[in-house]
């Protein structure tokens, strides 16, 4: 067990919250027989409901649930989003990680430090759904997981504030092995493909806002393609590499939402080694810099935007190369690299960060390794801001 690793439905004497009630409060319920109820405001409040939410709001994310024990308008203010909102507002925003690895029947929820877990509820989803394929990305404070049920291919969403699972909304062309790209409220998807044929290769693109629930269609992109990558950097969402009719593409291409219309860049991935039955690019954006994790030889690049050109920076401390890069978490933590893998020295999970930009030597700092429970194989993981 992850040290600081918290159980669902154990609590010790430290994660209990003492709530004074007044003694006035007391005579009351004692008479009517009533049990705890929201705290008295209306006479002598020792704090306001704005400032007291603005101290819940600075609270760990590790500590919110204990918040839905306090009263009814805590876990209101939990459950609705509120809290999340007034997070953002006043910049107290931190990421986690969710993960879904292999021989799992449920999501796992980390803190950014990888010091304590939770476990999601089970998705409940058909029996389909688990066992195949499946695509994941964040939007505000939902985390989203598309996939195939018997019925086709359908979104699933996990609501943070409810701690629960909810089915749609479809996408306006549902899809499989595309690329997807989160900013703020907001994710976008491209590429890919439908369920009628797999050979049929998408050149649709949408976008999902977290706040209406809803998808968008975008303008089509200039090339079809699946098994392809995205990023959010320089305001624009990016699309690179994948393959389709013609075979491996090369070339990358970014949505200029001014204009409503795509830019291709060509030769993006021309030194990229290319590998039969390989995964999608392995990439991640730290401080609006795009860093790619070559799955053939496990080294870390940096693109440089004025020569469209990669620079090596060295070798990760994980085997990307191990499935070709499947099952490796390669991702942006704030303002690090996460790489979650089989560790270079056996065949069990170590999970890496490092500063990319702080020194010209990388120095990677190893979070946790062999006595975690999870398999090294990632099927999916997602960073969320919130």
């Amino acid at each position: 067990m992850l040290e600081g690793e918290e159980e669902e439905g154990e609590f010790g004497e430290s994660d209990w919250i003492i709530v004074e009630i007044p003694a006035s409060k007391k005579k009351s319920m004692s008479e009517n027989g009533e049990g705890p109820q929201d705290a008295d405001y209306s006479e002598n409040p020792s704090l306001s409901y704005e400032l007291e939410s603005e101290i819940f709001a600075r609270l760990p994310r590790t500590e919110h649930w204990k918040l839905c024990f306090v009263n009814r308008r805590c876990l209101g203010l939990v459950r609705s989003g509120e809290l999340y909102t007034m997070r953002k507002r006043i910049g107290c925003v931190e990421p986690s990680v969710f993960m879904f690895a292999s021989g799992e029947s449920s999501w796992w929820a980390f803190d950014r430090a990888f010091t304590s877990r939770r476990k999601l509820p089970v998705l409940p989803s058909d029996p389909c759904f688990g066992s195949g394929d499946k695509e994941s990305f964040c939007a505000g404070t939902h985390l989203l997981v598309s996939g195939r049920e018997i019925d086709g291919l359908v979104v699933w969403r996990y609501e943070l504030g409810e701690n629960a699972w909810h089915k749609g909304p479809s996408m306006v062309n549902p899809r499989c092995l595309f690329a997807s790209a989160t900013c703020g409220d907001c994710a976008y998807v491209a590429g890919g493909m439908g369920a009628a044929s797999r050979n049929e290769v998408y050149d649709t693109a949408e976008k999902y806002n977290a706040g209406s629930r809803s998808w968008e269609a975008l303008p089509r992109m200039k090339k079809p393609r699946k098994l392809c990558a995205g990023f959010y950097m320089d305001g624009r969402f990016y699309v690179i590499g994948g393959r389709n009719e013609a075979g491996e593409l090369t070339c990358g291409e970014f949505f200029d939402e001014r204009r409503n219309r795509w830019e291709v860049i060509a030769d993006m991935l021309k030194d990229d080694p290319v590998q039969s039955s390989h995964s999608p690019p392995l990439l991640a954006v730290v401080n609006n810099e795009l860093y790619s994790l070559e799955a053939s030889s496990n080294q870390l690049k940096v693109y440089v935007k004025q020569t469209n050109t990669w620079r090596h920076l060295g070798r990760v401390p994980v085997r990307a190369d191990y499935n070709r890069g499947w099952g490796v978490a390669f991702k942006s933590l704030g303002d690090e690299l996460l790489v979650i893998g089989a560790s270079a020295e056996g065949n069990y999970m170590a999970i890496y960060t490092c500063s990319p930009a702080s020194a010209s030597t990388l120095h990677w700092k190893l979070l946790h390794s062999a006595t975690n429970r999870l398999s090294h194989f990632i099927w999916n993981c997602s960073v969320m801001l919130a």
